[in-house]
């Protein structure tokens, strides 16, 4: 009993110092960056190198919002970002009930159609279809340019379809027994059951839309629409371009968001994984 003890209890050591391991090569590039970005110029690169700042040198922050107007390219990557994902969990949250809960002509076929799309490349495949139909609307240098062509996805479909069959037939036979209707049980059953995937989702959404590059560079030609991951590559191209404190500083601050919105969402997205796994 003892040796079966002892040797469960190595095996636990080992497995927390690999994992505090992997999370110390993890973290290290965050790290890094916060060093650098309050760090001066000419203490970024001596050797030896410093892993631990020698001061607060909060001038390079200052200078990041100077070189490009980025305060305005931060909100439009949240405002973008933002839309992009109550779009994307709106449109998977109804097309995934209805192919999980309702039988129709073509539903196979056209869920495998959806399904069909994931293979699809939307940025590299569709961008110059996508750059002309904008562009005949009227819509370049507008949220409209880079929100709308992103606000549905299969990968949402599928996600919220596959939920949504885990969840008993026997709540949607007791509420129409109730007296609910479809929408009725939809919105007072299906969905507050669905909040870990939902906070998973989002969290999944808004880091790919707050991440977009290549569409957002395109579509946006004003610098008042740019978002801000095309900030950092302008500052990159800048004067200040071998002033890495400031380069590194705009890099934190474009990460804060998404790691803001993990930590705010992290219990219920571990759930998510949790009970996915539980139910296969």
């Amino acid at each position: 009993m003892m040796k079966k003890r002892t040797k469960r209890m190595i095996r636990v050591i080992i497995l927390e110092i690999l994992l505090a391991s992997i999370s110390v090569v993890v973290f290290a590039p965050f790290f890094l960056a916060i060093v650098m970005s309050i760090q001066p110029s000419e203490f970024v690169f001596v050797f030896p190198p410093r892993f631990l700042p020698k001061g607060f040198h909060w001038q390079n922050y200052v200078q990041a919002f100077k070189v490009v107007p980025f305060g305005r390219m931060i909100l439009n990557s949240a405002i973008v970002a933002v839309l992009i994902t109550f779009g994307k969990l709106v449109t998977g949250t109804f097309s995934g009930y209805a192919y999980s809960n309702f039988k129709f002509r073509g539903d196979k076929i056209s869920f495998y159609i959806v399904f069909a799309t994931l293979f699809i490349p939307v940025e590299i495949v569709l961008i110059v279809p996508l750059f002309r139909i904008v562009s005949k609307f009227g819509w370049v240098n507008t949220y409209w340019a880079m929100t709308i062509p992103f606000m549905a996805s299969a990968t949402n479909t599928f996600l919220m379809q596959q939920h949504f069959k885990t969840i008993p037939k026997e709540f949607e036979d007791a509420a129409k027994i109730d007296g609910a209707n479809s929408m009725q049980y939809f919105f007072k059953i299906m969905l507050p059951l669905s909040r870990p995937i939902i906070a998973g989702a989002s969290i999944i959404n808004f880091t790919y839309a707050w991440n977009m590059y290549l569409w957002p560079l395109i579509v946006a030609m004003e610098d008042k629409m740019k978002t801000v991951q095309v900030a950092v590559n302008m500052i990159m191209n800048a004067e200040s371009s071998q002033n890495w404190g400031v380069i590194m500083a705009a890099t934190v601050v474009a990460l804060l968001p998404t790691l803001l919105i993990f930590f705010a969402l992290q219990d219920l997205f571990v759930k998510s994984l949790v009970s996915s796994g539980l139910k296969g």
